[in-house]
């Protein structure tokens, strides 16, 4: 309906600039907006060509704004009053048929309302998660598995041809910290001191001796010291005993480890419902040639130079602040190189968007990844970042402190099985947290709100009870031998309420909210409208005394329940966006 308006509304601009001497010619129409007003005594919806044409025409825009409504007319019944509001806005209110009419709409196309062919069928790549095998998965890479898979779920309601991909560093620095990190406690576990290695891990990390229970221990400056690192320990001593002990940390225990913490990383996700496509890593690149590949390339452009033994990407010549190292003065790579590599891989496979889902510590990659892509004589522009802050876990008022290496840390698989003192966050309830925000803004993670069982408290709740109070309703009628009706049977204009109008008129945004949340790659947007939603159907439906669903008059409940059907429709179709269940019963 919306879009019927901004036609009508078109038309009658035509019309009016027609009359007034004007023409749209070069300058075009105004690139108005027509929204739904805060207020909903304002009208369903408010339109401000009035104002961007008043300096065009040099004329009051109040003026104009009673002109367009005097073009504009009834928009062929679509319209049933306008008027002039403030400075020269135009408030409208649709004929209530036209409502009423949604309603079937809601009940015809079912699980597909909502949905739209706006992607056109293009390929997109969304990437997420990708966090490197040296560790569970925290709370942080839990909003980014959330985010991503949301943001996936909108591309495919938009009509976009989706691939989910997890990409992860198995080479290089950190990887070598793991190994050595098992190493050491293999050897502790064996009651033998771990001897340093033979060589520095890199140049600012020397290992230092640790005292364990009494044990000395050279365990790597900066590894990882959770209970993980000696369960892995623990399961190669139970395998081999101590035939291990003259192997490098970069040998049987990196492998072992990898192998061990991905394969629970994919089981966490699993329980979240995120599924992956392609799996990728930084290893495959390399012996692939693809990083020396790119590094070739670039050189052959003019793009690197060299400066102190290092290989550096001219970056300030494409309009970045500084210049940054490609290859190390040793020769080892930066995780710059292998991600231009990787991305322009990307690109090859025929992705006309690539949108990457990462942490706020990325920020200062990205532009340089893009800068890199561009100086491949590559379209940068198909790529994009979104970049979301850091997540606060709190507890009792208080902040959890979070370090991979340190082990200070909750995973999701600790929130979600909860303790013996404290019960465990549903995935539904985890998803629903984690995705309620803009993605830009710091979340402080409420464990308290999250563990809460009372619908009335608990926001994920709130929306999933309003869906089973549908499947209750239902229930309620068909004991009493009464028919949900069917969208071609459906009497909707005996729905005169105020406030079924209003959740009506808020059932008719469900697709653009789904649109505008692709867009603007936003998922909140879409945990925000279910919130409104369900914030208008709980209160009808608890004051039974003047919304009687199942009341005597046949036509009304015939109407209320179709009411009941589109809004079990919305709610389920964005609870789907969201990966959250659709109970019938709560």
């Amino acid at each position: 309906m919306r879009e019927q308006l901004i036609r009508a509304i078109e038309a009658a601009l035509a019309r009016l600039l027609a009359e007034s001497g004007g023409q749209p010619g070069a300058a075009g129409l105004p690139d108005f907006a027509v929204e739904a007003p805060r207020q909903a005594a304002h009208g369903d919806f408010a339109c401000n060509a009035a104002l961007l044409l008043a300096k065009r025409l040099g004329r009051p825009p109040r003026e104009l704004a009673a002109g367009l409504i005097e073009h504009l007319g009834d928009a062929g019944g679509l319209v049933a009053r306008a008027e002039v509001a403030g400075p020269g806005f135009v408030n409208l209110w649709l004929a209530g048929r036209n409502w009423h009419g949604l309603l079937q709409r809601i009940l015809s196309e079912g699980p597909s309302y909502g949905r739209s062919q706006a992607g056109g069928g293009r390929p997109v790549q969304v990437e997420f998660v990708s966090a490197n095998p040296t560790g569970p998965l925290s709370v942080g890479h839990g909003r980014q598995a959330i985010l991503g898979d949301c943001l996936a779920r909108l591309f495919e309601a938009t009509g976009w041809k989706v691939q989910r991909e997890y990409y992860f560093n198995d080479a290089g620095r950190q990887m070598r910290v793991l190994g050595e990190s098992v190493r050491a406690r293999y050897l502790e576990q064996l009651g033998r001191a771990a001897p340093p290695p033979q060589q520095a891990l890199d140049n600012d990390s020397l290992p230092w001796p640790e005292t364990l229970d009494g044990l000395p221990v050279h365990f790597p400056r900066d590894g990882y010291q959770g209970d993980y690192i000696g369960e892995i320990a623990a399961e190669l001593r139970a395998q081999h005993g101590g035939a291990l002990t003259a192997e490098p940390g970069d040998g049987i225990f990196r492998r072992e480890a990898q192998a061990r913490i991905f394969g629970e990383i994919r089981a966490t996700l699993e329980r979240l419902g995120v599924h992956f496509d392609r799996f990728s890593n930084e290893q495959a690149l390399y012996a692939e040639g693809c990083v020396e590949a790119v590094l070739d390339d670039l050189r052959a452009a003019g793009r690197v130079r060299q400066e102190d033994g290092a290989t550096w990407l001219c970056s300030t010549a494409l309009g970045l602040p500084r210049d940054r190292v490609l290859v190390k003065s040793g020769g080892e790579s930066t995780y710059l190189l292998p991600d231009i590599a990787y991305h322009r891989e990307k690109l090859r496979r025929g992705f006309e968007l690539v949108v990457d889902v990462q942490g706020a510590d990325h920020k200062d990659q990205g532009p340089y990844v893009k800068a890199g892509i561009a100086a491949l004589g590559l379209d940068a522009a198909r790529i994009e970042f979104l970049f979301h802050e850091f997540v606060t876990l709190s507890t009792g008022g208080k902040a959890v402190k979070q370090s991979t290496r340190r082990a200070s840390f909750v995973t999701i698989d600790e929130l979600l099985e909860g303790g013996p003192d404290s019960p465990g966050v549903s995935p539904d309830a985890f998803r629903f947290f984690m995705v309620q925000r803009r993605a830009g803004s710091h979340l402080d993670f409420d464990l308290g709100l999250a563990r809460e069982t009372d619908w009335t408290r608990n926001p994920a709740f709130y929306l999933q009870y309003a869906h089973a109070r549908t499947h209750g309703i239902e229930r309620q009628a068909r004991e009493r031998g009464i028919a949900m009706p069917a969208a071609d049977e459906l009497q909707a204009g005996h729905l005169s309420l105020p406030e079924e109008l209003e959740l009506i008129r808020k059932l008719g945004e469900f697709p653009e909210v789904v649109e505008r949340a692709a867009a603007a790659r936003a998922p909140h947007h879409v945990a925000y409208y279910l919130r409104e939603v369900a914030g208008l159907w709980n209160p009808y439906v608890q004051d039974a005394a003047r919304h009687r669903v199942l009341g005597d008059d046949a036509a009304q409940r015939s109407a209320r329940l179709g009411l009941t059907l589109a809004v079990r429709t919305v709610l389920a179709n964005g609870l789907g966006l969201l990966g959250m269940g659709a109970p019938e019963r709560m």
